[in-house]
């Protein structure tokens, strides 16, 4: 979206035009603005911190809650990928991903400036210390999956990959609509017949797929691995990293009690037995160590959504 907020004094390199031509100025916000959205970035305003810096709720001059994301100067995260944030988000709009108000690069400062989500991220509403006090049922989970690979689907039909798929990357508005984030270290593939980009890993362990980690070769089906992270994180209600029992199921074909014992026990009962094998069959093919065995992720949107139908038939016959 354009806006209407004044011009600065230009400290990104080639301020005037994007690589796909959308021009800087139409998203800068003056650093004034955002000191007075947040009371001089006061600390009772302070909502996360995460690699490129610390996270602040506000609200605009005009009423818009936005996050804003300040650069920490001690960051390893560069201008490069400011810039870069700023480019996917200025030429990819889906409603499954966050939007971008603006930006602002005056007085040292590299802030990014977003539309506010008011649920947070998926990870902090499955394991955590601040986790709610009511666990979101499995059609609640499997609609925040479908919404996200959505947005992914999106973003790989236009030749992105974002790189950095993760819980905490997937964030929720005050329906609980998922969106994706944080495109810092995304790529774009330039060439129709290329196969992929040999890049340095960059990301988190735990979600990195093998070919990534081992030869630094980044393709769209590295999103799906990570992906395939984030279902079984929605299914068993833990971290990432706690993974022995998930790659003991890699065995085909997927053996349903070895499922039903990992799943989070607040919705086990919950869940029609078709609706489990589908979403878990889809999470293992996802997590293949070949990328060449893992579905598209136009693929795992539709089993996904599957998975839903299979469920519907509870839904309708639960009296609540």
């Amino acid at each position: 979206m354009g806006s209407k907020y004044s011009k600065a004094t230009n400290s990104i390199n080639d301020a005037s035009n994007l690589s796909y031509g959308v021009p800087f100025e139409n998203y800068r916000v003056p650093f004034v603005d955002l000191d007075e959205a947040t009371n001089n970035f006061d600390d009772k305003f302070f909502i996360g911190e995460g690699g490129f810096g610390k996270v602040y709720r506000g609200v605009l001059r005009d009423g818009t809650k936005v996050a804003l994301k300040r650069h920490n100067p001690d960051s390893r995260q560069s201008i490069e990928e400011f810039e870069t944030e700023i480019e996917i988000l200025s030429f990819c709009s889906h409603p499954h991903l966050v939007s971008l108000i603006g930006f602002c690069d005056e007085r040292n400062e590299m802030i990014l400036i977003y539309d506010y989500m008011e649920n947070g991220n998926l990870k902090s509403h499955l394991y955590g210390s601040d986790l709610p006090t009511m666990s979101m049922s499995w059609e609640q989970r499997l609609e925040i999956c479908i919404g996200a690979a959505r947005g992914l689907h999106y973003l790989h039909t236009n030749r992105v990959i974002h790189r950095d798929v993760k819980s905490t990357n997937i964030l929720l508005d005050e329906n609980f609509v998922p969106k994706i984030t944080d495109f810092g270290i995304s790529k774009t593939m330039p060439e129709l017949d290329q196969t992929h980009l040999s890049t340095v890993v960059k990301g988190n362990i735990g979600y990195i797929a093998p070919e990534y980690a081992l030869r630094g070769q980044l393709t769209e089906k590295s999103d799906v691995y990570s992906f395939g992270v984030v279902l079984f994180e929605v299914l068993c209600a833990r971290p990432a990293l706690d993974r022995s029992e998930i790659m003991s199921l890699d065995d085909e074909p997927l053996k349903m009690g070895q499922l039903e014992q990992i799943v989070d026990p607040t919705i086990a009962a919950k869940i029609r037995p078709e609706s489990l094998r589908m979403f878990g069959e889809t999470a293992i093919k996802c997590l293949a160590p070949s990328s060449k065995n893992r579905p598209s992720m136009g693929d795992v949107l539709w089993k996904l959504e599957y998975a839903l139908c299979l469920q519907e038939p509870t839904i309708q016959d639960d009296p609540e």
